[in-house]
């Protein structure tokens, strides 16, 4: 399996590492993006993106309209935004792509390819309700960054590889990253 990871600048990029781990695990391609804010905020949160660029297979700089992922014809099975911004949120609802990540995931709606978004923020006003509303629409998933209690976590990576595991299950990706409903 292929997939799409972008990396914007929201805060919540251990979600994005604890993907990039899950997959290269389980033997996924990765092509990887990661914004200029996203960058900034690595720095401050996991040490800056090193770590997300060896994890990945490929990488690609967010201006690079010229990659492969930015075209329909280059197949890939699936695409996770984590975290996402309100402001790419906004972008891609509105048909607004600016950049490899609005372009790449617009390129994951229009051929009706998976398209999981993370967002990561709190409180949440009815624009961005709304937005997340178009774009689940038309196909994406929104999958919040809000872990659940149920598995007893112990720290806070139980809480990141609760994430990962939800991501991983709407890629059909068989795991045992996080302790479900009902089990000892």
């Amino acid at each position: 399996m292929k997939i799409i990871v972008a990396v914007t600048g929201a805060s919540g990029t251990i979600y994005a590492k604890s993907l990039l781990e899950a997959a290269k695990s389980h033997g996924l391609e990765t092509h990887l993006i990661v914004t200029d804010a996203a960058k900034k905020v690595a720095k401050h949160e996991i040490g800056g993106v090193n770590s997300l660029m060896e994890l990945a297979d490929h990488s690609y700089k967010p201006d690079d309209l010229e990659a492969p992922i930015a075209s329909g014809s280059f197949r890939v099975d699936a695409m996770v935004i984590v975290p996402a911004t309100m402001k790419t949120i906004g972008a891609l609802a509105h048909g607004y792509n600016s950049n490899l990540v609005t372009r790449a995931a617009d390129v994951q709606l229009k051929e009706r390819r998976p398209l999981i978004i993370v967002p990561r923020e709190t409180p949440l006003h009815a624009i961005h309700l709304e937005n997340m509303a178009k774009l689940s629409t038309v196909g994406a998933v929104i999958l919040p960054a809000m872990p659940g209690f149920y598995h007893d976590p112990q720290s806070v990576d139980d809480l990141v590889r609760f994430i990962t595991g939800k991501i991983m299950d709407q890629l059909g990706i068989p795991n045992n990253i996080y302790k479900r409903w009902g089990e000892a």
